[in-house]
């Protein structure tokens, strides 16, 4: 994706999400909101009846339902979400998304933290004599 963000990371600014929010006729449209160096915010309009077939993230993922309603597919669990609900996401869940009614939701995906190195087995032994 390498649409310029509506946020630009090193100034404040503040969005009403509503006016931001698009819609297209039998489409989903995403406008990138902010792009950092281990996140990013997105915001998504989806016409009735529009999808996003199963698939995961490597990155945690937190949903807000701004308005209207969908079905989210959690690992294969269906629910149904409405506005003002929130949704967390950890990373390699199978999820989907169907479009019950027009809807938006705000996507904030965040990098996990690195898996630090096992330390090697004769390191250990050794601080275990000292």
């Amino acid at each position: 994706m390498n649409e310029r963000p509506l946020i630009d990371s090193g100034c404040e600014k503040v969005l009403s999400l509503p006016a931001e929010t698009q819609y297209a006729p039998n489409g989903i449209v995403s406008r990138t909101l902010l792009r950092t160096g281990n996140s990013r915010t997105v915001l998504f309009g989806f016409a009735e009846g529009q999808e996003l077939t199963e698939h995961t993230s490597t990155q945690h993922a937190l949903i807000q339902i701004l308005s209207g309603s969908c079905e989210f597919s959690l690992a294969g669990v269906p629910r149904h979400l409405k506005t003002g609900d929130l949704v967390y996401m950890p990373p390699h869940l199978p999820y989907a998304v169907k479009a019950t009614e027009q809807f938006s939701m705000l996507l904030t995906l965040s990098k996990p933290a690195p898996i630090p190195d096992p330390v090697p087995p004769i390191q250990t032994a050794l601080a275990a004599q000292v």
